[in-house]
C-alpha cells in the first residue's frame, strides 16, 4: 500500500487536467464579463451618435416641423440598432440666451423626454457655448441598457448624453407646426 501511495504521488499525469479544471469558470466568467461589458461600451456609443445626429440634422435647418422632428427621431431609433429601442428617450429643443445670458427655452419636443416648457430658464449650459444673443440647439438622449446575460451587469445601465450645436443657416432654428 505505502508504495501504491509512493507511486502515485510521483505521477504528473493529469496535472493539466485539473488545472485547467480550477481556471476554466473564472476564464469562462471573464469572457462573458467582457462581452457584456463591450456590448454596453456599444450600447452607449450609439446613444451618444444618436443624440449628436439628432441635433445635427436640426442645426442644418433654418426651420423644422413637427413631422421633421419625428422623422429625426426615426433617424436616431434606427441607429441604435441592433439594440432594442423600448428605453430609448430623446429630446431636441432650441436654446436662446437673452441680452442678459440667461438661455431660454424657444421650442421643445421629446420622444419619451418631456419636451421643455417654452420661454424657461436652461441651467446646465457649459460656460462659453452660448453668449448674450446667440442660439443652440441642444439634443439629449438617454437609454437604459440592460444585458441579456446578467452577469456581471445585473441590473440596467443608463447612459445620459447631451449635445449643444449652433444653427447653420440662420441665427436660430424655428420650429413649425
Amino acid at each position: 500500500m505505502i508504495s501504491f501511495l509512493r507511486k502515485l504521488g510521483r505521477d504528473r499525469r493529469g496535472v493539466s487536467a485539473v488545472e485547467f479544471a480550477l481556471i476554466a469558470p473564472a476564464m469562462v466568467a471573464s469572457y462573458f464579463g467582457m462581452a457584456e461589458i463591450t456590448q454596453a461600451l456599444l450600447a452607449e456609443r450609439k446613444a451618444a451618435h444618436a443624440a449628436s445626429a439628432i441635433g445635427d440634422l436640426v442645426s442644418q435647418s433654418s426651420s423644422v416641423s413637427s413631422s421633421d422632428i419625428t422623422d429625426i427621431f426615426s433617424i436616431a431609433s434606427t441607429i441604435m440598432s441592433p439594440y432594442s429601442t423600448t428605453t430609448l428617450k430623446m429630446r431636441v429643443s432650441s436654446v436662446t440666451a437673452d441680452s442678459a445670458g440667461v438661455a431660454k427655452v424657444d421650442w421643445s419636443s421629446g420622444d419619451g423626454l418631456t419636451a421643455l416648457t417654452t420661454g424657461s430658464t436652461v441651467t446646465g449650459i457649459p460656460s462659453g457655448v452660448i453668449s448674450a444673443g446667440q442660439s443652440v440647439v441642444m439634443s439629449e438622449v438617454t437609454y437604459s441598457y440592460d444585458s441579456p446575460v446578467d452577469l456581471m451587469m445585473p441590473n440596467a445601465v443608463t447612459f445620459s448624453r447631451k449635445f449643444y450645436l449652433r444653427p447653420r443657416k440662420s441665427d436660430k432654428v424655428a420650429k413649425t407646426n
